[in-house]
């Protein structure tokens, strides 16, 4: 077996170990799936277009890294200062949708009457004072969500990705390093529509009859707890 086909096998291999252990890669896709009413195909648009971000951000860094002679533990470095800063966006992130959770929460059970656009298509269509603005407001709102994942998962290292991009870039096989970068963009990407598919159609067979207002704060919690783990237990 050739060195080539190896490093492929390897990027293949650690792209996917490195998607599965990482529950950040698939659980806000999951959970806002259902909170927000996401359809299936919709949740995988969003998870396709957000993991190609993930893949090519870091590929970007690493042909720039290569191009001006960093070395791989300078690169490196780079990849984890990023990683630390990805894990604070989605630990806010997941703060400030556990508080949409807790005011969802609130206005079902305790009838705390929220501005319009923190309102869920479920209960704005149903409630006859809500103006065409209103409407208008919350459906941006709504819209914004899957902009602030991509955003997060662009930022995202891709830390196993920048080692096995310079090997072959050391020997000027320009191929070789757009082989490497397919074929572990590839196992990211598909391991993560996996994972969120099969969680999306685990969780669509979970009822939750009359606590459907719960699901956001349920959402926002484990946001925030994968931002936590990223962030103190290297997930």
């Amino acid at each position: 077996m050739s060195e080539m086909s190896l490093l492929l096998m390897s990027a293949a291999t650690v792209g996917f170990i490195h998607t599965l252990l990482g529950p950040d890669h698939y659980l806000p896709f999951i959970v806002l799936s259902r909170a927000r009413k996401w359809s299936r195909t919709r949740t995988l648009w969003i998870t396709f277009i957000a993991g190609v971000g993930h893949v090519t951000g870091s590929v970007i860094l690493g042909l720039i890294g290569i191009a001006l002679g960093i070395s791989l533990g300078k690169l490196e470095a780079i990849e984890s200062q990023r990683g630390s800063i990805v894990a604070w966006m989605l630990i806010a992130f997941g703060i400030l949708y556990t508080v949409y959770g807790v005011y969802k929460y609130y206005r079902r059970s305790a009838h705390v009457h929220l501005p319009a656009f923190l309102r869920p298509k479920s209960i704005r269509h149903n409630d006859l004072h809500l103006s065409n603005g209103d409407l208008e407001n919350e459906d941006r709102a709504g819209r914004m969500t899957p902009w602030i994942l991509f955003l997060i998962f662009v930022f995202g290292p891709c830390e196993v990705l920048i080692p096995m991009l310079v090997y072959p870039a050391a020997e000027h096989n320009g191929l070789g390093v757009f082989l490497v970068a397919l074929v572990f963009g590839i196992a990211t990407v598909g391991t993560m529509l996996l994972v969120v598919m099969l969680g999306y159609q685990g969780f669509s067979m979970v009822r939750f009859k009359g606590k459907e207002h719960q699901l956001h704060l349920f959402a926002g919690l484990v946001i925030l707890l994968a931002g936590l783990g990223m962030q103190f237990l290297g997930l």
